[in-house]
């Protein structure tokens, strides 16, 4: 039995390309669809926050003025939240596609009654543009819808399947947590999520857990309860 009723999944670009370093890998995608479907199918329901980094990361923008670069991230979670809905939509399942800049041929605009009503209808929602601000990450957004939510869990689907003390790819002695606090995150300059989104999270004691997103059936093992990965919460539970 799943023990929460309400999660947001966070997914970063970089998880959506799979092996590779940028675009997508639709067996991933596939994967992911299926995995949502079936979590569910037990009567979850479904926030889902896409980011762009396997499209374009802004801050590698050299020269180019931030805001302008932050708002091309924008446009490229909604090429990725559009690539999650097809792939759901073509397996039965239900979803909408709310977008914090209005762009209403292709997607609601954000409005939280809306999207609300869209996840107690069985609908998975699919948040793009982050916050619709520039100088604020897609962590950050996953933090605040799930705030507005009022979801009880983030999952952070990631590359690696866990929080480290350094970077586990180029250090083979990185130590894996199994549970940190949200103020180590901070203090240890861990790179799991932003400050503003831990904090964020601290503040409204949203637990967090990050995990590898290509473990077999990982984001149904989460929502029952098991312990994969890395839980981020106030005290260990």
């Amino acid at each position: 039995m799943p023990q929460y009723k309400r999660i947001i999944l966070k997914i970063s670009g970089e998880a959506l390309s799979g092996s590779g370093n940028s675009g997508f890998d639709f067996d991933v995608i596939g994967r992911v669809a299926d995995q949502l479907i079936e979590v569910a199918h037990l009567g979850v329901q479904i926030g889902i926050i896409v980011g762009g980094g396997n499209i374009w990361r802004g801050r590698s923008g050299i020269g180019m003025d931030r805001t302008t670069a932050d708002y091309m991230g924008m446009l490229a979670t909604v090429i990725n939240a559009l690539a999650m809905q097809d792939a759901l939509e073509n397996k039965g399942m239900q979803t909408r596609v709310l977008t914090a800049i209005e762009m209403r041929q292709i997607a609601e605009p954000y409005i939280r009654r809306r999207a609300m009503r869209h996840l107690e209808k069985g609908r998975v929602v699919i948040f793009a543009c982050g916050s619709g601000n520039p100088y604020f990450s897609t962590d950050t957004a996953a933090a605040l819808r799930a705030a507005e939510m009022e979801a009880e869990l983030i999952l952070l689907a990631k590359n690696v399947d866990g929080v480290y003390d350094s970077d586990p790819k180029t250090n083979k002695n990185a130590k894996k947590y199994d549970f940190i606090s949200y103020i180590d995150v901070i203090n240890k300059g861990l790179s799991v999520m932003d400050t503003t989104a831990i904090s964020l999270c601290m503040d409204n004691n949203i637990p967090i857990v990050c995990f590898g997103l290509d473990e077999k059936d990982s984001i149904m093992r989460v929502v029952k309860g098991e312990r994969i990965g890395t839980r981020i919460n106030s005290a260990p539970k």
